[in-house]
């Protein structure tokens, strides 16, 4: 039974009077974490796509880049993405839920988690259109406040996706000064946490492992940058 199934189910019951956020407190072991997860990623999206005021169309193609959505699906992830848009709870309640949810075993949220994932899709999202708005950046620093995130690993997470953000060793938070070997471990880190059997492992979807696509181009991308300085030195 794919995820997008799953999530109709959910939204039966939420059609039968049971409110979108109240869906959360029934997913809490697989296989409904996966579901968890991507009804999470839609509601926030949709709630952030209210802090700028307007939904691109290069955010709508990044949302899908999270998330292969097949074409008998669409109309179901278009249906929580409307709820959420107009369910009159704020992203803040979404967040505390979405947070005692998963916050159980993996807190703080760190590197390996699945806040951080469901973080990562949201950056995904907001930097699509290659605007990043400060109305976008006070979202996000709240939900990562919520998740218990701490500011290191938010400008961490920016530097990966935020145009004019990416700096290498912000993206792999070490100091500039740090040794190869502590550069070349905080890497090797990354690369663990962003295995895509692992993040399955987490909760995250099948659907959304894409995301672990860019999240290791990024991370490579300033591990080679390192070195090439390193090199040059």
């Amino acid at each position: 039974m794919s995820v997008w199934t799953r999530i109709s189910e959910a939204l039966a019951a939420i059609r039968k009077g049971e409110r979108l956020s109240a869906v959360f407190e029934r997913l809490r072991t697989p296989p409904e974490r996966s579901v968890a997860f991507t009804i999470a990623v839609i509601a926030l999206g949709a709630k952030m796509a209210k802090a700028d005021g307007r939904v691109t169309r290069d955010e709508v193609t990044a949302f899908r880049e999270v998330f292969r959505i097949p074409p008998s699906e669409e109309r179901a992830a278009a249906r929580v993405f409307n709820l959420a848009r107009e369910d009159i709870a704020g992203f803040e309640d979404y967040a505390a839920r979405i947070a005692r949810m998963f916050r159980s075993d993996d807190a703080p949220c760190g590197q390996d988690s699945v806040l951080c994932d469901l973080m990562e899709g949201l950056f995904h999202i907001a930097a699509a259109d290659g605007t990043y708005h400060p109305e976008e950046e006070a979202f996000l620093a709240r939900v990562a406040l919520i998740f218990g995130m701490d500011e290191a690993h938010f400008r961490r997470m920016r530097a990966r996706h935020v145009p004019g953000e990416s700096d290498a060793y912000e993206v792999l938070g070490v100091d500039p000064g740090a040794e190869l070997e502590a550069v070349r471990a905080a890497w090797r880190a990354e690369v663990r946490a962003t295995h895509p059997d692992r993040m399955m492992a987490r909760g995250v979807p099948e659907e959304a492992t894409k995301l672990a696509e860019k999240r290791l181009a990024a991370i490579n991308a300033a591990w080679d940058a390192i070195r090439a300085e390193r090199g040059a030195a």
